[in-house]
């Protein structure tokens, strides 16, 4: 796994980039082939806090997760604890679905496309945007890709429609669906 590590505003040094190796080279072991092949971690210190994002893209999937706290390697650690529990949640809805359902291509292979993502700041105004090739998936699978996420939605070419959808959390804890109509 190659760690791709970047800092802002801040210069990475050699203890802090054998840290991030440790903490997130660990996680390997989930894996029986190590499908990840390349992961992003930037670092940066924004007044008193120090944050770590994390992009990790398995099999189609990207996990990220993000962190900030008042010291760098309290950072890393919790962002390293937020990874592993996404990875093992991911596992074990894999593990659960390949019981249910046999074992059949969940993941397009290497170079998985993602769905798009528009952040938008408070203003109104949009100041990011990510662009991402469509994967084609079932809407229980973008519902697994968005709590990966930790996003309340997620947009997805439906596999079954073949149509762009929105996958979106509600208030009660449930999933909604929204589908075009033309």
């Amino acid at each position: 796994m190659k760690i791709q590590l970047r800092g802002d505003h801040l210069n990475i040094t050699e203890a802090l980039r054998d840290y991030v190796d440790k903490k997130i080279g660990r996680l390997v072991k989930y894996f029986d082939t190590p499908p990840v092949q390349s992961v992003q971690v930037t670092l940066s210190v924004v007044r008193d806090s120090h944050n770590v994002e994390v992009t990790m893209p398995i099999n189609g999937i990207l996990i990220r997760a993000e962190e900030r706290s008042s010291d760098m390697y309290a950072s890393i650690d919790l962002v390293a604890e937020k990874l592993e529990r996404q990875i093992r949640k991911h596992k074990t809805k894999l593990n659960r679905r390949f019981r249910e359902e046999g074992i059949r291509t969940l993941f397009v292979e290497n170079g998985a496309p993602a769905p798009v993502a528009v952040e938008e700041a408070e203003e109104g105004r949009i100041v990011r945007v990510k662009k991402f090739a469509f994967k084609p998936m079932t809407p229980e699978e973008a519902v697994m890709q968005m709590d990966l996420l930790g996003h309340d939605f997620y947009v997805f070419a439906n596999a079954e429609t073949e149509e762009v959808n929105v996958v979106y959390k509600r208030h009660d804890g449930n999933y909604g669906l929204i589908e075009p109509e033309f």
